[in-house]
């Protein structure tokens, strides 16, 4: 059981008076344990190179920049003594891979980038200057690391007339194009995806047109999406009634729509591939702690930091794998780290150079941190805990409850020395005998994507995915790899059996294997051996006591029925979560994550390329590109799609020769009988320096505008049936930098190796 209220008010007031010793019991640090991925994803993306790409910085070295860096705020209240000691604090905690903070931190920081946030919400109203201006400053924040979030729903909606012009609206999708193109010509210096989040309210008349948006894969690929469900529509769903769309510019209802009927679309989309989520606006708006400053109508991308327009939030994560000693939680150890955690990420907010000063000033006037944990599954291991037990939920809420109850007296402390948050007069902590806290708010549950995998622990709350990942190494060789504390275990229990292991691979679970005692089985549950509800059960533990919200990634059976899904929104609702995304296995063509081991099949025998007719029919399209006008003739025979022929306007060069190579494989491939999907799937999203626009969307490429020509044939000859099955946009289950396998996690895909991400 955690400390009593005495002994926490004991240990928090050791660690950050003025002028005092800290009793943290964090000593100096020794050389970082790192795992091999870990090493990767820091050499990958982390540590500092030369103008030649060459690593020129250690781990250790990369601790120590940061914990200088964000310990200097110190100055301004300590001696030379009390900031060296918080120094070493951070590069403690951070070396001891116990505390890490949201990557932009461990990348920029003491960096001439030094923008160390990693979440941030832009307001978008509803005119062409607050719409491009948006724009603009997305492009900033995602040069400088951060991902941004965005409501539509103040935008007019489609055929709406424009006073001004009389002219009439495009409503808020077409502009979340445009938002799409612009993330995705900007590379966040080389070492992270631009990611948004699109959110619009349930009560906006283009509602359903956002809902459908991403029905076909590879559309806006740089966005999540989640609708913002008000409190009047789940009254409106649980009466079977309909409700109002309310026109965002006029304030007048235009339509009604029936609650269910709108709802199982949403199930319905969310059950074909995983969007859009939801998030329920009035319930976060109802824990905003500033509300005088404004109403929250947006998350950060993955959907767990709620903030007002021009905030941001810098983010960190205590690793509770690291938090037991024997069979119990260490609270002893976990309420100084807690401390030592929340002071850091009150320094961030100080010591990092904002993209834009209305961040700058919004961001100091609240002075969010959002203090989460990862490791949560290991920790339950070590505990000999299931994680789909009574037991787990109650660890889950006296753990959070822990970390919450020192975070804010940490914040606190830090108020009496340097001061409450700006906005504090006014906020829901304005009360009589109330606490004065540095902080609106000082706790987030994130995905810890890429820190997870530096740390070498489980992510965010999430159960463990599988036992067991297929590793690819030289000439397409697949090895195996264990979890870790289930090797171990194994090991000394003895019952450790390369057989075994193999036969666990096949499946990623030991759920049923007789060979693996019972209480390790029920100890090493993994995300498909759960039943959806206790993903939301978990959700809803740790929601209990975060002030921000939880993320976290239901994820259901390929067998799943759309009924399953609806069930779990509801109880998502129910239970006091914030929002909830969803994703069923298989739901999108090509898996992100492989589970198992496949067997080498013998290659087909090769074919031989049908013979070609005197007479062929077909279609020439022009289609603009950043080489020219690119003129792609498509000619078919009785079987199906025979040829392509592909010519630049510009003659000769080496552009005109690639693209006619290029058309002449493609029709070989079509005459053997390749599968047409297979084909376009290799030209599709294929990038060159110079991309263009053609009707609205983005031309990347030649071999890109070959492959949308094809597939705009075949849905002008009425063979086009709901889209293409695959992927785009290297999404493909396959890591764009490495070539490992994906994994989707918290609506976003990440890769475990490396730490790409696509968010």
């Amino acid at each position: 059981m955690p400390p009593t209220s005495q002994n926490q008010e004991s240990a928090a007031g050791a660690t950050s008076r003025p002028k005092q010793k800290s009793a943290s019991g964090l000593a100096s640090h020794g050389k970082v344990q790192l795992t091999p991925n870990a090493i990767t994803v820091l050499q990958r993306r982390y540590l500092r190179k030369d103008h030649t790409g060459k690593v020129i910085e250690t781990p250790e070295e990369m601790f120590r920049r940061v914990a200088r860096n964000v310990a200097s705020v110190d100055a301004e209240y300590r001696n030379k003594e009390e900031v060296k000691r918080t120094e070493e604090e951070f590069c403690g905690v951070m070396t001891r891979l116990e505390f890490l903070p949201n990557s932009p931190t461990l990348m920029n920081a003491g960096t001439r980038l030094q923008q160390l946030s990693a979440c941030f919400v832009l307001p978008i109203e509803d005119s062409m200057e607050s719409i491009f201006e948006g724009v603009k400053n997305t492009a900033l924040i995602h040069q400088s690391g951060g991902g941004t979030g965005f409501s539509f729903s103040r935008i007019r909606p489609r055929n709406d007339v424009v006073q001004s012009t009389k002219g009439i609206s495009s409503g808020p999708l077409s502009f979340m194009k445009v938002f799409d193109a612009a993330t995705e010509a900007v590379k966040q210096g080389g070492t992270r995806r631009g990611a948004n989040m699109a959110v619009l309210r349930v009560d906006h008349p283009d509602v359903l047109d956002f809902i459908r948006c991403k029905k076909d894969e590879g559309v806006l690929s740089n966005f999540n999406i989640s609708v913002g469900l008000t409190e009047k529509f789940m009254q409106a769903l649980a009466r079977e009634e309909e409700y109002e769309l309310v026109n965002p510019h006029s304030r007048q209802v235009v339509k009604k729509l029936d609650a269910k009927a709108v709802f199982n679309t949403i199930v319905d989309l969310a059950w074909r591939n995983g969007e859009p989520g939801i998030i329920f606006l009035d319930r976060i708006n109802q824990s905003n702690p500033t509300p005088k400053a404004g109403e929250i109508e947006s998350t950060n991308p993955c959907g767990e930091q709620p903030l007002l327009p021009y905030e941001s939030c810098n983010l960190g994560s205590i690793n509770l794998s690291k938090m037991v000693s024997g069979k119990e939680i260490d609270y002893e150890k976990l309420g100084p780290l807690v401390r030592v955690a929340v002071h850091f990420l009150d320094n961030v907010i100080d010591v990092s150079r904002q993209p834009l000063s209305q961040i700058e000033n919004m961001t100091k006037a609240n002075r969010k941190i959002g203090l989460g944990v990862m490791g949560f599954a290991d920790m339950l291991i070590k505990l000999g805990i299931p994680y789909n037990s009574e037991e787990a939920i109650s660890c889950a809420e006296e753990v959070m409850a822990f970390i919450s109850a020192e975070s804010k007296e940490m914040s606190a402390r830090l108020a009496e020395e340097r001061g409450v948050f700006p906005n504090f007069q006014g906020s829901i902590y304005d009360v009589p005998n109330g606490l004065k806290l540095r902080n609106a708010a000082t706790t987030t549950i994130a995905p810890t994507g890429t820190i997870s995998i530096i740390a070498g622990c489980s992510s965010g709350v999430e159960p463990l995915f599988a036992l067991c990942f297929l590793r690819h190494v030289m000439d397409d060789d697949k090895l195996v790899e264990m979890n870790p504390l289930f090797e171990q275990i194994a090991r000394e229990r003895d019952f450790y059996d390369e057989a075994l292991f193999k036969k666990i691979a096949s499946k990623g679970s030991v759920k049923g294997m007789k060979a693996v005692p019972e209480d390790i089985r029920q100890s090493f549950v993994v995300a498909h051996d759960l039943e959806p509800e206790w993903h939301i059960r978990m959700q809803a533990a740790f929601q209990k006591y975060t002030d921000n919200a939880v993320s976290k990634t239901v994820n259901f059976a390929t067998e799943a029925t759309r009924e399953d899904v609806a069930k779990v929104y509801k109880l998502a609702y129910e239970s006091g979560c914030k929002g909830v995304t969803i994703y069923r296995d298989k739901s999108r063509e090509q898996q992100v994550l492989n589970l198992g081991v496949t067997q080498r099949t013998e290659a087909p025998k090769p074919r031989s390329p049908r013979g070609r007719p005197v007479v062929l029919r077909g279609t020439t399209e022009k289609i603009g590109t950043g080489c020219g006008s690119l003129y792609v003739t498509i000619n078919e025979d009785p079987v199906g799609l025979f040829e392509v022929f592909a010519q630049l306007g510009k003659a000769g060069g080496c552009a005109a020769s690639q693209t006619e190579a290029i058309s002449r494989l493609v029709s070989l491939a079509l005459r053997s009988g390749i599968e047409l999907e297979a084909i376009l799937k290799q030209l599709r999203g294929i990038r060159c320096p110079s991309p263009s626009w053609q009707d609205g969307g983005i031309i990347l490429s030649c071999p890109d505008a070959i492959s949308r020509a094809i597939e705009k044939y075949l849905k002008d000859t009425d063979r086009y049936e709901g889209g293409l099955r695959f992927q785009l946009e290297g999404s493909t289950g396959a890591c764009p930098d490495c070539g490992e396998t994906l994994e989707h996690s918290d609506g976003c895909v990440v890769c475990k190796h490396c730490g790409y991400s696509r968010c």
